[in-house]
């Protein structure tokens, strides 16, 4: 099954991002298929004159993917393609590489041999297929009576399939970021919603919380085959007492099982803590579905590895990966 994560579109809206070029690797063997998008970036030390790249997976989710196999031998190809994989990095130079994989897909299952594969933390799903009332089932009860307090008051909802634009959602995405003071990785600017709308308007479905007349809050989700995945939100803080995420959440469930929608994804918490707070309020939209996440990370070229560790003063068994780009790098395990 493909999802949105593996377009070339999607990884060239994070090329500014990463500060690098996306780049598809497609692996045809008489096993199977592999398709495997990533970030190139050039690393910003030389050693010995050369330069040197290394890759990471666009926001989001990815990693190497199987798209076509021979019944049983997943793991004969998957041994295929690290082998072919690692003579494409020798010949473009390409040191080492960190993965976000796939929770949904369970991509890291069938690559665990390939990198060094390492849980993080669980993802939250809500579960449209296999229930005829995904709100009831799947909704804690406390979700599902402050939804309707929230309706009988008077908070609506809109929903809208390849919006014209993506203005108003991004300046409440904005305060929404300002207000948690988050990191910068989360900040998008405008010309990044008119690339989403340009590469995948008609995947784009914007839901909004409305209350006398004015949007109190806005939710960017992704529909892909049958994936939902929520994508960026916002709230207007003077309205949380409205309760505008549990409406417009309660609004994506209800579109999705009437379009034929099997899950939505909403990601996880902000810590790898079991107790973390944000994956415990998503757990109010999905008591019963969650996923295990994991990264994935491989160094393809040993000796330089070392030596950009030994330029950069740190040392190679550094928690942060790649240790060479240290403190000064994004923290690539963010999702």
């Amino acid at each position: 099954m493909m999802d949105l994560f593996f377009e070339p579109d999607y990884g060239k809206l994070y090329e500014e991002v990463e500060n690098g070029v996306c780049e598809v690797y497609e692996f045809n063997h008489e096993l199977g298929t592999v398709k495997h998008l990533f970030i190139k970036r050039e690393v910003p030390l030389r050693i010995h004159g050369k330069k040197y790249y290394d890759l990471v997976t666009p926001y989001g989710y990815g990693g190497p993917l199987i798209t076509a196999v021979q019944e049983g031998r997943k793991t004969e190809l998957a041994a295929a393609f690290t082998k072919a994989f690692q003579q494409y990095c020798d010949v473009h130079h390409i040191v080492s590489e960190f993965i976000r994989f796939h929770p949904v897909l369970g991509n890291a299952c069938e690559f665990k041999d390939s990198y060094d594969v390492v849980f993080l933390r669980k993802t939250v799903g809500t579960n449209l297929r296999d229930y005829d009332d995904p709100v009831q089932e799947e909704f804690s009860k406390s979700t599902r009576k402050a939804i309707r307090h929230a309706l009988r008051t008077g908070v609506e909802y809109r929903v809208t399939v390849n919006p014209e634009s993506l203005d108003l959602f991004s300046e409440i995405y904005r305060i929404n970021m300002e207000r948690v003071q988050a990191d910068s990785y989360y900040y998008f600017d405008k010309s990044y919603f008119s690339r989403c709308l340009e590469y995948f308007g008609e995947h784009i479905v914007l839901v909004e919380a409305v209350f006398e007349g004015k949007v109190i809050g806005a939710e960017m989700h992704f529909a892909y085959n049958n994936l939902i995945h929520t994508h960026l939100s916002g709230t207007l803080s003077e309205y949380h007492y409205l309760s505008p995420v549990y409406v417009m959440t309660y609004a994506i469930a209800m579109w999705g099982k009437e379009n034929g929608m099997d899950l939505i994804h909403v990601g996880g918490g902000t810590t790898n803590e079991p107790d973390d707070t944000l994956y415990l309020f998503k757990k109010k939209f999905g008591k019963n579905t969650d996923f295990d996440f994991y990264i994935g990370r491989r160094v393809w070229n040993e000796a330089v590895y070392a030596e950009l560790c030994a330029a950069s003063e740190v040392g190679p068994e550094e928690g942060f990966f790649p240790a060479y780009r240290g403190k000064s790098a994004r923290n690539f395990s963010k999702v």
